[in-house]
Parts: structure tokens; sequence; C-alpha cells
């Protein structure tokens, strides 16, 4: 099944995480994606842990699975020439550069929308475009640790603490897709491109808004519930006899049926528990009695008692767990990668019922430099030399 942006165009000046992740996202959703990478070393991702494949770490894998990899020195006439090449037929070009460096290079947005109007330029900054810390680089735990967001992380007595996904990174990608695909639509009435950013910073404030926006109009600030909530009790993680399982009990409606299920049909006579806001003003007496009950039942006898009556629960599993699982296992996420021998996570998407196939595994450094006409001279100072394609 051919991809939804079969046709479309990509360069990709990535690096590590952020651009790449975007770059995989265009990557499997059919646009042909061409990863610009240095001569000595190409994109820092493929040192990014222990080798896995063909001298790459597993990460660049995951990241740029499907791209193509053109190595140039663009600070060289041939190699900023080939450059142009490509930018010339591009629909659109995604980078994660420090800023300063598209401008000592001369690609940077301004310079490439007056050679090439149509181009759609999405930048991915840590900081954001504006303010003295525009031009600083930054990586996942820094962003997380500056913008507030780890230390919402963690239970009351915790230190802050980083979360376990790269929510900022990945999501300054997720971000980027969606603005490129809203100025494609732009550019068909149009017939323009234009210059779109985002940040790891800005990211990481999107997250936290619902804790930053509670805090700037009502004066709140958040507090730190390890598997809980705020706004609702009961709504987290309890131990059972063999194990802890999440209850969410979301309204007043569930926990009704929690109660009864726990035979203490009492407390919704009881003033203290009656309602949700009762009992986030009493939760520790409510935590007092419910606890105990939970231990005296293994954690599958009480998801098989709470699903049938419609409470929402679920065991807190283990990666390996999670994967064993019959409803993870039939999202068939997991898809072959074409010609190696190991499968990677597919996209979190469908259509018409189907996920997006892998196309290809990541690229080679260089390898695809003879498809796009980049001669051995814009590409021989380090030692690059065209491969046999094997695509």
């Amino acid at each position: 099944m051919a991809g939804p942006l079969q046709g479309l165009k990509v360069i990709e000046l990535g690096q590590v995480l952020a651009g790449p992740f975007a770059g995989a996202i265009f990557a499997d959703l059919g646009a042909e994606v061409i990863k610009i990478e240095r001569l000595e070393g190409g994109d820092d991702g493929r040192c990014m842990g222990a080798e896995f494949r063909h001298g790459d770490a597993l990460n660049f894998h995951v990241f740029n699975r499907g791209k193509h990899s053109v190595a140039l020195d663009l600070r060289v006439s041939q190699g900023l020439d080939a450059f142009h090449t490509l930018v010339a037929e591009a629909d659109v070009l995604i980078h994660n550069l420090r800023p300063d460096v598209p401008r000592a290079l001369g690609i940077d947005a301004a310079s490439l929308g007056v050679r090439y109007p149509r181009l759609i330029y999405g930048e991915i900054s840590a900081f954001g475009h504006r303010g003295p810390m525009a031009d600083r680089p930054g990586y996942e735990p820094l962003i997380q640790a500056f913008s507030g967001l780890s230390s919402m992380n963690g239970g009351p007595d915790d230190p802050p603490l980083r979360a376990g996904a790269s929510l900022c990174d990945q999501g300054s990608g997720m971000w980027l897709v969606i603005g490129v695909l809203s100025m494609l639509h732009q550019r068909g009435r149009s017939g323009r491109g234009g210059l779109l950013q985002t940040s790891l910073l800005e990211t990481a404030l999107a997250w936290a808004a619902q804790k930053s926006d509670a805090f700037v109009n009502e004066g709140r600030l958040p507090l730190r519930h390890r598997s809980g909530h705020p706004g609702f009790v009961p709504y987290e993680a309890f131990e059972t006899a063999d194990g802890p399982l999440l209850i969410c009990c979301g309204n007043d409606r569930l926990f009704a049926k929690l109660a009864q299920v726990l035979g203490q049909e009492q407390w919704l006579q009881d003033a203290r528990f009656e309602s949700n806001r009762a009992r986030l003003e009493n939760k520790q007496a409510l935590l007092a009695e419910l606890e105990p009950l939970l231990h005296t039942r293994s954690r599958a006898k009480w998801v098989e008692s709470f699903e049938a009556v419609g409470v929402p629960c679920a065991p807190i599993h283990s990666l390996p767990q999670a994967l064993a699982t019959e409803q993870v296992r039939m999202q068939e996420m997991l898809l072959s990668v074409p010609g190696e021998g190991f499968s990677l996570t597919g996209m979190p998407l469908s259509f018409d019922g189907y996920r997006p196939a892998i196309a290809a595994a990541a690229p080679r450094l260089g390898e695809h430099n003879s498809r796009h006409g980049i001669t051995a001279l814009a590409a021989q100072a380090s030692g690059i030399r065209n491969k046999k394609e094997t695509s």
C-alpha cells in the first residue's frame, strides 16, 4: 500500500533524535526523505549506543529507517552546490541544527526562501527562536529540567525526575510534522512555502500546560503523585497480594461500582466518601480502608472482578510483560525491517485498517550519493565513496 505522502520530497539535516524522528514519520508515511549527513561519522545518532547493525546503534535504526543517506561537506563549494541541487527539487527541508549553523552556511530560512519560494522550511531548536538562549544547544534532560517538567514527576518526597520517554525530542518532531502538513495545505492555495519553527522548550511547556495554566490562573502549584491524579480519588496504583494494580475511578458512578465489588457499600452513605470532592478532602482516610482490602487477593482476581462491572484498572507491567499481552500483540506494531532480520515498532496510525510498513532499513552513511547525482568531488574529501546500492 502506497503511503499517503508518496511523491513528497523531504530533505533532512537531522541529528540524534528530534529532527530524525520527524524525518522517520515522513518516511513511514511514504515521503522520500533524503538525510544529509557529515562526511566524517555522519549523524551522531549512529554512535548513540553500542553497535547493533552495520556499525550503527539500534537508536539510529529506530529513527532513520526508510531514508536515503547523502554524505556532503557543506563547508566547501562542491558540497554546497550539491545541497542546492537537492533542495531545488524538494518540497520540505527540516533540521534540528543549532540555529547559528544554518546562518553560517547560508542555508537559513531567509536565504533559502528567496531562492526556493515554494520550499517549506521547518526547524527545531532547543530553547526556541527568540530570547537570550535562542542559539543555545540542548538535550532532552536539560529541557525537562529547565522547563519545570521534571519537577512534576515522582512522589512528594522524590527528587525531580526525568520522564522515561524522550517527550520533548519526539514531541517536537511530531509538532514539526503537524506544522509541515498544515503548510502543505496552505501552499496548495497560495503556491508559496514558508518558515515553520518549534522547539524542545515549547513542546515541554505544551505538555506541562495543564499544570502551568493552573498556576497562572489560580495560583495552584502541582501536587506530586507518583501514579495518582490531583483531581480524582481513588485514582492511582495500589499493591495487591502479588503485584501493583492501577485503579482509576474518574467519577462517582465508578466509585460506587468499586465499593460494591469490595463489599463496602457503606462508603456510599459516608459523608467523607460520597462524592469525589469529599474524597479529595478525605483521601488518606479512604486509602487507609481501601489498601488493606486490596492486599487480600491477587492482582488477576481483582482485575477480573473490576472489569466485570466496568471499573477501569490495569496491572502495572514491565516492558516484556506488556509486549507479551494479547492486546499488544494484536496491534501488530512490531514490523519487520526489510532485508535485516529484526523488527522495529511501527507508526501508531492505520489507514483503512493498514499500518504503514517500514519501507527500508536505515541507510549506511553516504549510501545514496550516486542515486542523487552526488559526484565524487563533493564527497571524497574525507574518503566517502559511493557504495553500490541494493535498492
